[in-house]
C-alpha cells in the first residue's frame, strides 16, 4: 500500500522537525514545499507532501496514516 500525508505547520523550526521526523520514519518527500500567509494568525504556514510504501497492508479509510 502507498500512503500519503500532507504535513503543515508554522514557518519555523517545529515544521522542519516534523518533516525530519517523517523522513526518518521512512516517509519520502513528494513534490515541493508550499507556503501561504495565514492572515488570521498573521504568520507564514508551510506544507509538504510525503509518501511511503507500506508492504503487506491494505488501505482502509480508518487507518492512521501517521502510524504507518
Amino acid at each position: 500500500m502507498k500512503v500519503y500525508r500532507f504535513l503543515t505547520g508554522p514557518d519555523d523550526a517545529s515544521f522542519c522537525h516534523k518533516v525530519t521526523l517523517a523522513l526518518n520514519s521512512g516517509w519520502a518527500l513528494h513534490g515541493s514545499p508550499s507556503y501561504a500567509y495565514n492572515a488570521e494568525a498573521k504568520l507564514m504556514q508551510c506544507g509538504q507532501a510525503v509518501v511511503k510504501d507500506v508492504p503487506g497492508k491494505e488501505y482502509t479509510p480508518d487507518i492512521k496514516l501517521s502510524e504507518q
